[in-house]
């Protein structure tokens, strides 16, 4: 870290005994490192503090001690694993992030978070289906996936138009049959242990006229629809007498004519109770 500020302050005056080493690993010792490797690097200074200090009380200084602990740390540092490259166009990378010894913080690839929109184009009717993969490494746990909708055909980054699709989970989003109404962008986020990584976005567009089928049904629905009676051709229910009913070919069955026999027995009763009741009473006058 001490050699860091040294190079911010210019070229130093070259000393005894500077001819004879190589400069160029200087030019390591303040480079960006690895994120991950950062506990490996607090331990190379570690123990090279304790060896400068060893060396020191034996020689009774640190000027002999300092040129060979920094060429040790260089070592050790160009032996760390190098930082991964950014992939654009978007996304949190976080196997990107690097460690940078200049000021002990570390920094992120400067990609937005939301990724282009992706076009589709598929006939309506058919199967549409969206893979919501990003071309850098993700965290191996605690990857969760989610998917929004903005319909009226709409194509948009904009989040205040899109609605949650609540089943949709996982990286795979699928639609079949894929309809008019589906037409607009769908937006996926991938998420690590709650912060998002990566937002990614398709544009749905739907083509071609319905399938055969479905157009016949729906011009026999809307001749349904339209159809209405007249005014001059009212529909009247229909009242047959007995004589009709028995006219009918259909009239004369069996359990018909049972109940045919059957009134015609109660009919004779009520007529010849009526009838002696009505000579009980003529005959109680006299």
């Amino acid at each position: 870290m001490e050699s860091c500020r040294r190079r911010r302050r210019g070229p130093a005056q070259p000393g005894p005994g500077a001819a004879h080493r190589d400069p160029s690993p200087r030019r390591w010792s303040c480079r960006a490192v690895n994120y991950d490797e950062r506990s490996h690097l607090h331990d190379a200074f570690t123990q090279m503090s304790h060896s400068l200090q060893e060396v020191a009380a034996a020689q009774g200084s640190f000027r002999v001690a300092f040129p060979h602990a920094a060429e040790k740390i260089q070592k050790i540092i160009l032996q760390l694993k190098e930082v991964q490259a950014c992939i654009p166009p978007c996304g949190l990378q976080e196997v990107a992030r690097r460690f940078r010894c200049r000021g002990c913080y570390s920094t992120v690839c400067d990609l937005p978070l939301d990724c282009p929109v992706q076009d589709l184009t598929v006939t309506r009717g058919h199967q549409a289906m969206f893979f919501c993969t990003v071309n850098f490494q993700l965290p191996k746990e605690e990857i969760t996936y989610s998917w929004k909708f903005a319909g009226g055909g709409l194509r948009t980054q904009d989040l205040s138009y899109f609605r949650e699709i609540p089943r949709a989970r996982g990286y795979l989003a699928r639609i079949r049959p894929v309809q008019p109404t589906h037409r607009g962008t769908f937006s996926c986020v991938i998420t690590h242990d709650q912060r998002p990584l990566a937002r990614l976005y398709f544009f749905l567009n739907v083509t071609g006229p319905p399938p055969r089928g479905e157009t016949e049904l729906q011009v026999a629905f809307r001749e349904v629809l339209r159809w209405a009676p007249r005014e001059g051709e009212m529909i009247e229910p229909w009242t047959p007498s007995l004589g009709e009913l028995l006219a009918r070919p259909e009239a004369l069955t069996p359990g018909n004519q049972c109940l045919l026999a059957v009134a015609v027995a109660l009919a004779s009763a009520s007529a010849t109770v009526l009838a002696w009741i009505f000579f009980r009473w003529y005959c109680s006058g006299d």
